[in-house]
């Protein structure tokens, strides 16, 4: 069997997971992602059928993966991605065995997500403050917009690219979003992100740049020349954004979702609430906050709590 063999299996694969899973786009890119990296390491190892891979090989292929920096998580979704394309090949006759079933990812430290605290969010949201020359006043407006949303509603960036105006209920204040795996859920929306939206479609139309046309005319939020605005401009724009409000270091739509998060847990306590708002299938996914709130509590002891720290003299007499 050929490389072309193995791409036109992968091919039909993501075909049966478009078309009979109903994945979304991201997720099926994803897989091909990984499965393309995983066909250039059989073909270094000489191997030119999928059910020539055996155990032993992979595990080479995931401690290649580790030498070379990649993360626990991201080798997880790897085996993720190859035990699913095996259980695929197995069913259509064409492996006899899943050698990723016995494999797990090396564990790496678990980093805690970079948020913002309120007042940064205050910083970076204040219509006030914004100096940015390069920006027209129909960006600014539609940047705006943009951000509160992201923010009042901790939406994933490919939640808000893909985001239709008919997809806002004005009159309960909630956004209607396709998270991942194509599952919708209902989130509210506050009023800042409602009172900028509403700003932002006043002008959505007047497009900055001469002779162009809306090409999607159902889209949220639309790039200059009237086509629906892309990830890779959210990113660009909001560090442009976070540069021109004085904001330190890089940041990026989801450290915004982090955020939301955050201060929702902060504020509520309520886990499984905020498992909801942020479309998490499993609330091990949302716990990862009760240590961000944790570590803000642990800093204000260690800062307020007249013993929490031993006397600096005190210790010095006693080395």
């Amino acid at each position: 069997m050929s490389s072309n063999s193995q791409e036109k299996q992968i091919e039909n694969f993501l075909a049966h997971l478009k078309n009979e899973k109903g994945l979304a786009q991201n997720t099926t890119e994803n897989y091909r992602r990984d499965l393309k990296q995983l066909l250039t390491f059989a073909t270094e190892q000489g191997i030119d059928e999928w059910n020539g891979i055996v155990e032993h090989q992979l595990r080479f292929y995931v401690a290649q993966n580790h030498r070379q920096g990649l993360s626990g998580k991201s080798q997880q979704r790897k085996l993720s991605t190859i035990r699913t394309f095996f259980h695929y090949l197995i069913r259509e006759g064409l492996a006899k065995a899943n050698p990723a079933i016995g494999l797990t990812a090396p564990k790496t430290e678990k980093r805690l997500p970079r948020t913002l605290d309120t007042d940064q969010m205050s910083q970076l949201l204040d219509q006030k403050s914004n100096s940015n020359a390069s920006s027209s006043q129909w960006h600014e407006t539609r940047d705006q917009a943009m951000l509160e949303l992201l923010y009042s509603s901790g939406l994933r960036l490919s939640e808000i690219v893909s985001s239709d105006i008919t997809n806002i209920d004005w009159s309960d204040a909630t956004i209607k979003v396709d998270g991942k795996g194509n599952k919708q859920r209902i989130i509210p929306v506050g009023a800042m992100a409602l009172k900028s939206i509403k700003d932002w479609l006043s002008v959505r139309e007047q497009l900055p740049l001469k002779k162009q046309v809306i090409s999607c005319p159902d889209a949220l939020f639309l790039s200059e020349r009237g086509d629906r605005l892309s990830a890779r401009s959210v990113q660009t724009r909001l560090t442009q954004w976070a540069r021109s409000k004085g904001l330190p270091g890089k940041l990026h739509p989801h450290m915004l979702r982090h955020s939301f998060a955050s201060h929702i847990l902060e504020s509520s306590q309520d886990l499984r609430a905020v498992q909801e708002l942020l479309g998490h299938t499993d609330i091990s996914t949302t716990q990862i906050y009760t240590h961000l709130d944790f570590q803000h509590l642990a800093q204000v002891y260690d800062n307020a709590h007249p013993r929490a720290h031993k006397n600096k003299s005190e210790g010095d007499a006693n080395k």
